[in-house]
């Protein structure tokens, strides 16, 4: 299970991450969050997070655990940005969802 979630969870960071830095779509949407100068610090925690994940997972478990942690830390900061600016429930469930899972592989991992 665990390395479902794993792999998973990386694969969504690494795209994510990807998309922070380089799409127009994501320097709109940081702009909305009036959070704009943080897009590029969260585009290399995404990045840092998917290679955590890969990384930990074939050497270290404490190294998994911690970008396991620190990709939740991330999705629920970014849950709280957006119940804040108000946006519907479908826009927030993902940003919950995955500090969940995250949380999760935590849990499994110890």
């Amino acid at each position: 299970m665990s390395l479902l979630i794993t792999f998973f969870s990386a694969i969504s960071f690494l795209y994510f991450g990807i998309k922070c830095l380089t799409s127009d779509h994501m320097v709109a949407e940081f702009e909305r969050y009036r959070l704009d100068k943080y897009r590029k610090l969260v585009g290399c925690l995404q990045l840092m997070g998917a290679f955590g994940l890969v990384l930990g997972y074939i050497f270290s478990p404490e190294l998994q655990c911690l970008a396991a942690i620190g990709i939740s830390i991330l999705m629920v900061l970014g849950f709280i940005v957006r119940v804040k600016i108000r946006d519907s429930i479908t826009q927030i469930l993902p940003s919950l969802s995955y500090a969940l899972l995250n949380a999760y592989l935590v849990y499994l991992l110890f």
